[in-house]
Order: C-alpha cells, then structure tokens, then sequence
C-alpha cells in the first residue's frame, strides 16, 4: 500500500466509501454484494487509477478469509467434521485430481505450453475461491444444506492440497532445486498441524477461562484476533493456508463455552475484511494485460469455468447428489482461487511461468471471480425441482412477551392458545411460504435464522420473557439454546422436543419447560380410544394421568442415571394383551393396573423415533 505524503487515509475512505456506496446499490438490483464490492474496486483502481497498487490490499485483505474460515471451524465439532470424511477425501480428492488432469491436458495440448507449466496451470487452476463460494453460501443462508456441506467439503481438500502443489514447484523448476525440499516442506507441514493441534487441545481454553474471569472485554477480543492470526501464520509458516490453520482452530475451539462470545468477537471483523477483499480483487485487476491479450482471456475464462462446471457436476451425481444438488454446487465453484494467485508468483520465481503468462493467468483467475454470481445465477434457471424463497430480513415492528422460533404445526397451535388469552407473540421462521401464508392472518411473523445472534438480537429476544423453541430439527433446537444460554443465560426457554431422548438433553440442558411433539396427542388418542371399548371417561381419565405420571417417573429416573431412551429396558417381560370378547367388558380397576400392562408389547421403553413433519 503507498502510504506517501499522508495517502494511506484517504486510499481507506476511498475503498469503505466504494464499498458502502456499491454493496447496497448491487444488492438492491439483485446482483449480490460480492459483485458489489468487485465493482467499487475496479473503479477505484484499473479504471480511475486513485489506487495504483492493489496487491499489498489484497494480501491484508486476505484476514477477510481467514476470518471466515474461523467462524466455519466453529460451527463444526469434530464430530460433525467426521461425518463429512467421505464428501472431503472422496469427493474433494476427485474434483482435484480430474479438473486438474483436466486443465493441464488443455494447457499442454491445446495451448501448446510445456508440460511443466501446464501442470502447475491445471492443477492451480483446479482449485476454487473459498472467500466467494462461502460468502455467496452465507448471503443465500445454506451453508448447512446439503449443497453447501458438499462445496464446503470440496473447498476444505483443496485447502489441503495446497502442499502437494506447492511441492511440485521445485520438483518442476528448471533451476534444479533439491528433490529434499518437497519432503521437507510435507514433514514442516504436518508438524505444524500437530502443533497447532496440541496448543489447541490443552492451551485455548484455559487461555480463555483466564481471560473471562478478568471481565475485560478488549482484551478477549484481542485474544481471539490473537488465535487467529496466530494459527493463521503458524500454517504459513508451515506452508499450509492462513485459512486453513484458522479452520482447525476453530474446529478445535467449535465445543468450547466460550465459542458464542469468540464468534461475536470475530463476525464484524470478518464482515469487513472479506469486503475489503472482493473490493482488493478489483483493485488488482490488471486492463492492460487483458487488453493485450483479450482474446486469450476471452477464450480461457469460460473454457476454465464450463471445465470446471461439468467435472464437478459428474462428480457430485456419482457421489449422489441429487441433480438440483450438483447443479448448485457445480456453478457455485468454477472460478479460479485466492491460492492461484501466490502459485503463479511461485512459479513464476521459479522459472517455470513468464512473467506475462503468470500476469495472464491471475486476470483469468480475477474474472472468473467476478463472474461467480452470474454463474450461480444461471444455475438457478437449471433446476429442475421447486427451489424455497428466501426472503429479506425485517424486523421492523418485532418485540413482543413471547418470542417463538419455528412456525410449522406445532408452533401455530401453541401461538393461537396465546393469541387467544391475549399475549403478544412475535415469531420468526426459515420458510418463506409459511410466512406468507401465516401473515394473511395477522401473525406477527418475520423471516429469520434461529441459530444466529444478531436475529434474535433484532426479533426482541431482550423483550421476551418467554422463549419458545418450536423447530422440528433436534440438532437445529439444541443449536438455538445453546446459543441462547450462552448469550442471554436469564431467558425462560420453553422447548418442543423431538423425541424421549431429546427430552432427556433438554432436561440436561436445564430448560424451564420441555414437551414431546407427540406425547400429549397420543394420550388423548388412547384415552378416547379406551371410551370407545367401553370404559368409563373418568376412569379413561384416571388411566391417563397414570401412564403420565409413570411416564414423568421414568424420565426423572433416567434423567439421574444419565440413561437414554432406547438404549436399557426398563421392563423385560413380554407382554400378551388380553383379548377382547366384547366392546363393553368391564375394565381392570386402576390399582390393578401394573407397570407390565403398561409396558409396550416385547417389554420395551416407548423410542418415539418416527420422523417428525
């Protein structure tokens, strides 16, 4: 960055006032911010020249994904992470290892360039922009859909295979450079994930519970920028990606009690920086390499990205991905990556690039950037099935005693009992047809992401004395208090649980008050069931608030002895209902009834593990 004669504060109010002037502008004309930002720097730099050298921008701004793969580190357990092995070392080894065969037979045969540099071409152009993918994931909220899980899980090995591409440099460089060097470069790398790992396992946390008790802020802000760069340039050091050293630190920290207050530590430095990095990438476009060669580029970029778009679709059907699936994830990742922009660099100090065939490459890696929302954009318009709107988030007018999360069946029958006693109620939902549906009656209803902070924040969570948990999805629930628990400990939560089982974490979880979608449903459907043989309604009654009360029982038993629904018998002996003779036999009296009739048939505890909704 020149900083001469005063510069350095005017080129910063040159590039945030780009960027608040042309991020609105391009979101309200439905193009994105992404192409927004992209824009502002191609103004400032290439076309009005008031920035002239973008690249020192672009390394700074580069904390922009850093940042990002924080955050995405902390949303994944090592758990969740090991569910996605086969996506990453499967799916991701593939798409690396046949786009960029792929790319280099292109390069080698068609262009006519040496085998050496077609190598390193197509194996660095085989490799997609993190930054663009994940923040285009993260502006259509799904991240955690299948398609996202599956692009995320591409980016995540092309990260890793950062090293063996790095190492093919010198193997390739005419220069002769050490066959050693390779090897050494692979052990520093993993040495590095080691260390990282170990100072994560037994430093972070203690790091942090010191700091928290201390109650000053700033300087647990300053420890979380602290892990992230840190981490980040241990990797670099290592010869890893900054990105994916803070990736494993946030993997590392995603079970931590502290990971709430780290991500709301780190989101609006990331939100800046990863602006100022799609505007830097403009910056760093360079127009007199694309006007001397503007026919090559023209030529190269969608060869580059139809290559890319087919493989990638092949590969996600094969690994089945359904077609709207592979779509989405094929046309969300054909462009060039932030790493193809330090490869050429490499490979170009090591002879094995010119200097104006690296200049070339980085322009086609730039535009193809710049065209990512077009190209998801025109994926939409190929998917075959109904896609769900996502709406705009407004919570003008929110705030009310009760805030619901989630509004399918469940939820719009607990808000019209307190629409009905004349509470206020203020919801928030994911789907956009149930909220416009449920607006025509005059539900206070916005759209809006349970899981995330700054919605809860602006649906009134601070106003609510109750909050009601409504969503379908165990894993989406438990997200929700956590985070609730964690970032506004003296709200009353009142919970939908999903099964015996959730009810059993959700009791361990403290919440004010649980209760099973189906449980009360299927009492009433046996009490009524029981009038119908001919059994009194008082006693139907009684035999009700019995199986409830033994029901509650059992739960507080093994609720104490930490024992799950489904995984022990709590009664062994195999039950043979009496058969009936007539609809109106008489019915056992109450104190006859024992634990065994009351026992499912085969002696098992009810697992109430039938699919919900």
């Amino acid at each position: 960055m020149v900083a001469e004669g005063g510069n350095l504060y005017l080129q910063s109010l040159m590039l945030l006032g780009g960027a608040i002037i042309a991020a609105p502008l391009f979101k309200k004309l439905g193009l994105g911010t992404v192409l927004g930002y992209l824009a502002a720097g191609i103004v400032i730099g290439p076309v009005a020249r008031l920035i002239s050298d973008g690249e020192n921008f672009l390394h700074f701004s580069e904390l922009g994904v850093v940042f990002l793969l924080f955050i995405i580190g902390l949303e994944l357990k090592p758990s969740r992470l090991w569910a996605l092995r086969h996506s990453i070392f499967g799916l991701g080894l593939a798409q690396v290892l046949l786009t960029g065969i792929a790319l280099s037979a292109l390069t080698f045969y068609v262009a006519g360039i040496a085998l050496e540099a077609a190598i390193i071409i197509g194996f660095g152009l085989a490799l997609s922009s993190t930054a663009f993918a994940m923040q285009v994931l993260e502006d259509r909220a799904e991240t955690n859909q299948k398609h996202g899980q599956r692009a995320f899980s591409i980016l995540l090995f092309q990260d890793l295979a950062i090293v063996p591409i790095l190492a093919l440099i010198p193997a390739l460089s005419p220069h002769g450079v050490s066959q050693t060097s390779g090897e050494y470069q692979f052990a520093t790398a993993i040495i590095g994930i080691v260390a990282l790992i170990v100072a994560g396992r037994y430093l972070l946390n203690p790091m942090f519970r010191i700091i928290a008790n201390t109650g000053t802020r700033e300087v647990m802000i300053a420890a979380a920028l602290f892990v992230v760069v840190g981490s980040a340039t241990l990797m670099q050091f290592a010869g890893l990606s900054m990105a994916m050293g803070a990736f494993i630190a946030g993997v590392l920290l995603a079970e931590s009690s502290y990971r709430h207050e780290l991500e709301a530590d780190i989101e609006p430095f990331r939100g800046i920086l990863l602006g100022l990095f799609f505007v830097a990438v403009g910056l760093s476009l360079n127009l007199t390499v694309i006007m001397e060669n503007w026919l090559a580029i023209l030529l190269a970029v969608p060869v580059l990205m139809a290559v890319k778009i087919a493989i990638i679709y092949v590969l996600c059907r094969v690994f089945r991905s359904s077609h709207d699936d592979a779509i989405r994830v094929a046309f969300l990742l054909p462009q060039g990556g932030e790493f193809a922009f330090v490869l050429f660099s490499a490979a170009s100090a090591a002879a094995i690039l010119s200097s104006s065939l690296a200049s070339e490459l980085v322009a086609v890696v730039t535009i193809s950037m710049a065209l990512t929302p077009l190209s998801v954009a025109l994926g939409n318009r190929l998917l075959a099935g109904d896609r769900e709107e996502v709406l705009e988030e407004d919570f003008d007018g929110a705030g009310a005693d009760v805030l619901m999360i989630g509004f399918s069946r469940y939820g719009q029958i607990a808000a019209q009992i307190l629409l009905a006693g004349g509470i206020d109620v203020t919801v928030i939902d994911t789907s956009a047809n149930r909220i416009r549906a449920a607006s025509k009656f005059g539900f206070r209803i916005y759209f809006g992401d349970g899981t995330r902070k700054d919605v809860l924040e602006a649906s009134g969570i601070r106003r609510a004395k109750i909050v009601a948990v409504c969503t379908q999805k165990k894993d989406v629930t438990n997200r929700i208090i956590d985070l609730i628990q964690s970032e506004f400990p003296d709200t009353k939560l009142f919970v939908r649980s999903y099964d015996r089982e959730h009810t059993l974490q959700l009791r361990a979880k403290q919440v004010d008050y649980e209760l099973r979608e189906t449980f009360e449903s299927g009492l009433l459907f046996g009490r009524k069931t029981l009038e119908e043989l001919g059994i009194s309604e008082d006693l139907a009654g009684e035999i009700t608030e019995d199986v409830r009360r033994r029901d509650e029982d059992r739960l507080r038993v093994q609720a104490t002895e930490g024992i799950l629904a489904g995984r022990h018998l709590l009664f062994n002996k195999p039950v043979t209902p009496e058969p009936l003779t007539k609809p109106t036999r008489e019915a056992k009296p109450l104190d006859k009834i024992t634990e065994e009739t009351l026992a499912p048939a085969g002696g098992t505890n009810l697992a109430e593990t039938e699919p919900a909704e």
